[in-house]
């Protein structure tokens, strides 16, 4: 076993600990940890993933995460994803949780958003290439091909939440 993650039902209750890759070739659910950055203008942080990742190669994404450890939270996940792919410490606030389909396997993905104000030192084992761009900018980068699919579900869920708490303000 390689990755070992928590297999968790329709309601996200462990069901046991199962390695990674045999929960998606299965299409058992499991718990991915998200995050977006802003910087202090409001920016997004958008990066391709490199060539030769084994998911998604040389696709952009919004969203930096991945796999929740066994007994980890998705808070404690998102934390330690922000740290390992971008060198950043800080504590991501939760937005939002999702059973998300899945372009490879179905999942429940916890959103985290958090605000960097100093520089970010990518892991190139992750990030090929990061910018950071406006809303407007994100949303037309969002609907070309070259987008992490399961990030578009991710982003429309995103939008619709920050337009409904406008709303209620």
């Amino acid at each position: 076993m390689d990755e070992l993650v928590e297999r968790v039902d329709e309601q996200d209750e462990v069901l046991g600990v199962v390695d990674r890759a045999e929960a998606i070739r299965q299409g058992w659910l499991h718990r991915i940890a998200t995050i977006v950055c802003h910087d202090e203008d409001g920016r997004f942080l958008v990066h391709r993933r490199p060539d030769d990742s084994s998911r998604f190669p040389g696709q952009y994404n919004w969203m930096l995460g991945g796999a929740a450890d066994v007994g980890e939270s998705y808070e404690k996940a998102a934390a330690r994803e922000l740290a390992e792919e971008l060198g950043v410490y800080a504590a991501p606030r939760f937005v939002l949780k999702f059973l998300c389909s899945g372009a490879i396997s179905p999942y429940w993905l916890g959103l985290h958003e958090v605000v960097i104000t100093g520089p970010v030192r990518p892991n190139v084992q992750e990030v090929a290439w990061h910018d950071w761009l406006t809303e407007s900018e994100l949303e037309s980068l969002v609907r070309q091909q070259k987008f992490v699919p399961d990030a578009r579900e991710a982003f429309d869920r995103y939008r619709n939440l920050s337009r409904t708490d406008e709303s209620l303000s």
